[in-house]
């Protein structure tokens, strides 16, 4: 069954018990990300064009979009694979900072590539390394390598993790 036909099979939605009540509810931004592997280890960090820090390929939910359907998206916009993502490892919540909103990060399995040639967007990223984590945390914000060794550790028990911040709860 397809997404079209699961929401049909809700049936009518839900009226407002308030009028306009939905559009005064708070926002939160989601994103997709994908943890990938070298044979050796190590994972792809992608070196951004808009931020100083290292990221993971991934990016930010669009309306009506799943995060899971976010990352297969934006793994394919920036490294130019249509990769098979796996299963969930981390969902952490991020808090307000600065103009961004509060958000919810999915960091899913993106396997292993083992000598895969990548097409980076020029637009999306400078480069890309595979290096391990302990190497790449002084190029990472605090959260992320806490994020990420969460997710490292989810892919040794086989246990998706709940995180506050990149603290596990």
């Amino acid at each position: 069954m397809n997404r079209q036909n699961d929401v049909a099979a809700e049936g009518e939605p839900e009226q407002e018990f308030n009028p306009g009540i939905a559009a005064r509810l708070p926002r939160k931004t989601a994103a997709g990300g994908a943890l990938i592997h070298d044979p050796a280890g190590r994972i792809l960090f992608l070196e951004p064009t808009y931020k100083p820090t290292l990221d993971i390929p991934g990016g930010v939910v669009e309306y009506d979009e799943s995060p899971y359907e976010a990352c297969r998206r934006e793994v394919k916009e920036e490294i130019g694979l249509d990769l098979e993502i796996g299963r969930l490892l981390v969902v952490d919540w991020v808090p307000a900072n600065g103009p961004w909103s509060d958000a919810l990060a999915f960091v899913f399995d993106g396997g292993v590539l083992d000598g895969t040639v990548l097409t980076l967007d020029p637009t999306e990223a400078r480069a890309h390394h595979y290096l391990t984590l302990a190497e790449a945390t002084p190029k990472l914000r605090p959260s992320m390598a806490r994020r990420l060794a969460l997710a490292e550790q989810s892919l040794v028990t086989g246990i998706p993790t709940y995180a506050d911040f990149g603290r596990a709860r």
